[in-house]
């Protein structure tokens, strides 16, 4: 099994996690977890799709924007 493939699939799964953590406590920073690691699955996904070369910008935003969503919630956990 390639480890992207696992990566999507785990990052998938803490999304769906984050979600439904959000939906019954309306935690924000469950929100902001499970929207991160939704980022980082679409980025798995599009490198799985074989679009990372075309795409490398498009990944970094993603990446980036995933890794600032994750701090956010963490943060959100600490305050």
């Amino acid at each position: 099994m390639n480890i992207t493939l696992v990566n999507l699939i785990l990052a998938a799964a803490v999304c769906v996690l984050g979600l439904w953590a959000y939906a019954r406590k309306t935690s924000r920073s469950a929100l902001f977890v499970g929207m991160a690691f939704g980022l980082f699955a679409v980025a798995h996904l599009l490198t799985l799709l074989g679009l990372a070369a075309s795409l490398n910008t498009l990944l970094t935003v993603i990446r980036v924007l995933g890794y600032l969503s994750a701090m956010v919630g963490v943060y959100k956990l600490g305050t």
